[in-house]
């Protein structure tokens, strides 16, 4: 049933001081004299439709754009391009429009309370333990490009040829270091809406990298000069590639090779803003189901083109040989270059402003599983922070395969939260009297959730082959 307003207020009670909930929410039906005690802000959200955007698209935006060159590589332009981008930023669409009409349907806005709604207690702490632990896996990527390319640049603004052991060349240092002076102070806002900005510059830094990109296509040779050739020409032996010959500058509409299969699921998962989602929609201002529909739209589109740009541009610089991470293919050709080093850091602000955007909806899970009817408060709203960056920095620093750690829990979490969830929440929450049972909406998001889970068999299957055969897993993650 739709919710209607009352003097700016919903006449569902169970709805009175969600809309502006940054954090922890309030979602059992209480008295309507309770609207006194909103503890958050005031009932109408506040965040414009342009700041949701910047929010939204520095959600999805991840530590996979750096992969996706590679990706191309191995899927060819067409194949890449023309089917699986088109069709994941699709699913994504609809996978977001079948999350906004359950919550709209019964007034909830948070991932856990539709999960509550949906299969009681036990559905609430799936979604939240889903939430949780992808978005560590997501902030763990964005640490692991800080601790691996910082260093770097410090390293280049010195002029120094290699590293000479400094403490301010260490990345396990420089991680502590960016989290405790920007990271810490950014995630203790109250309101997500606030970061609007930082995701604004954020994405502004990836707009730079990638008019880089297209910027290089026209800058380096192909076939490469020889020395730079004799230290890239070993990466083709794993893209069927034939050193030596045209093949290196030959663009591949179509191709499939032992690593394709690994790139559909990266591909997959660079669409996941889902936790996200609900917490945006609650600080839009002047929110409803359409007006956030059309955020998420606008959001998928732009990222959905500079992914694409990225990918082809970077992949029609170097062809087959590009890497994993785009970024060290360019320190290859030249690893004193102004403008890569200028983009270098340009990536380095954009993950560091990206992890507070993560962390919000970690701590909003955590608090829905341990203070469920708890009262926004300052110090249990830092406390959370706190510990959950630090627990995120040890990972980064002491465990030495996370990657394949978080290759197994984003196997299972993404699509879960694309997928998975969404689906079946729908066909739960959406009452039979409004959709039956068997009605078109309800079978599509059936299969929905059939995809979801053939995508999980399908990303794990590879990361346990890929262990058994003791191959190195390629490509980012989110």
């Amino acid at each position: 049933m739709e919710l209607q307003k009352i003097n700016g207020h919903s006449k569902d009670d169970g709805f009175d001081g969600l809309d502006a909930l940054a954090e922890q929410e309030e979602f059992l039906p209480h008295k309507s004299g309770s609207k006194k005690e909103i503890h958050f802000t005031d009932f109408e959200g506040k965040t414009s439709f342009g700041m949701s955007i910047f929010n939204l698209s520095n959600a999805i935006m991840g530590s996979g754009i750096l992969g996706l060159a590679f990706a191309m590589s191995n899927t060819g332009i067409i194949l890449l391009c023309e089917i699986l981008l088109v069709f994941i930023a699709i699913l994504s669409a609809y996978s977001i429009h079948l999350l906004l009409k359950s919550a709209g349907v019964v007034g909830i806005r948070a991932y856990e309370q539709l999960g509550n709604r949906a299969f009681g207690h036990p559905g609430k702490m799936l979604a939240a333990v889903i939430i949780t632990v992808h978005n560590i896996g997501a902030m763990s990527s964005y640490l692991f490009i800080v601790k691996s390319e910082l260093p770097l640049v410090i390293q280049a603004f010195l002029g120094k040829q290699e590293n000479t052991g400094e403490w301010f060349l260490n990345g396990n240092f420089l991680i502590i270091i960016v989290s405790a002076l920007i990271i810490l102070p950014l995630a203790t806002m109250k309101q997500l809406g606030y970061l609007g900005y930082t995701s604004g510059f954020s994405l502004s830094c990836m707009v730079f990298f990638l008019i880089s990109v297209i910027y290089k296509k026209f800058n380096i040779p192909c076939p490469l000069e020889d020395e730079d050739h004799h230290n890239l020409s070993h990466l083709s032996h794993g893209h069927g590639y034939i050193n030596g010959t045209d093949d290196f500058c030959e663009a591949k509409m179509f191709t499939i090779n032992s690593q394709t299969a690994y790139t559909i699921p990266i591909l997959a998962f660079a669409f996941v803003c889902h936790p996200e989602v609900l917490p945006i929609y609650t600080e839009l201002r002047d929110a409803t189901k359409k007006r956030m529909q059309n955020v998420a739209n606008i959001s998928i589109l732009a990222m959905f083109i500079m992914y694409l740009l990225t990918a082809l541009f970077g992949y029609l610089t170097f062809y087959g040989n590009v890497e994993s991470e785009l970024l060290h293919t360019y320190s290859r050709v030249d690893p004193l270059d102004v403008l890569v080093l200028c983009v270098r850091l340009a990536v380095l602000v954009a993950v560091t402003l990206t992890v507070p955007v993560v962390l919000f909806p970690i701590r909003r899970a955590l608090l829905q599983i341990l203070f469920p009817d708890k009262p926004f408060h300052w110090a249990r709203h830092i406390i959370i922070a706190f510990c959950l960056i630090s627990l995120v920095n040890l990972l980064v620093i002491f465990v030495p395969s996370i990657r394949d750690i978080f290759g197994l829990i984003g196997a299972t979490s993404a699509p879960s939260l694309i997928f998975i969830l969404p689906g079946i929440f729908y066909i739960r929450i959406v009452p039979e009297e409004q959709e039956p049972m068997f009605s078109r909406s309800k079978i599509q998001a059936a299969c929905f959730a059939a995809v979801g889970f053939i995508f999980m068999v399908m990303s794990l299957s590879f990361i346990i082959i890929d262990w058994v055969t003791g191959e190195s897993r390629s490509g980012g993650g989110h």
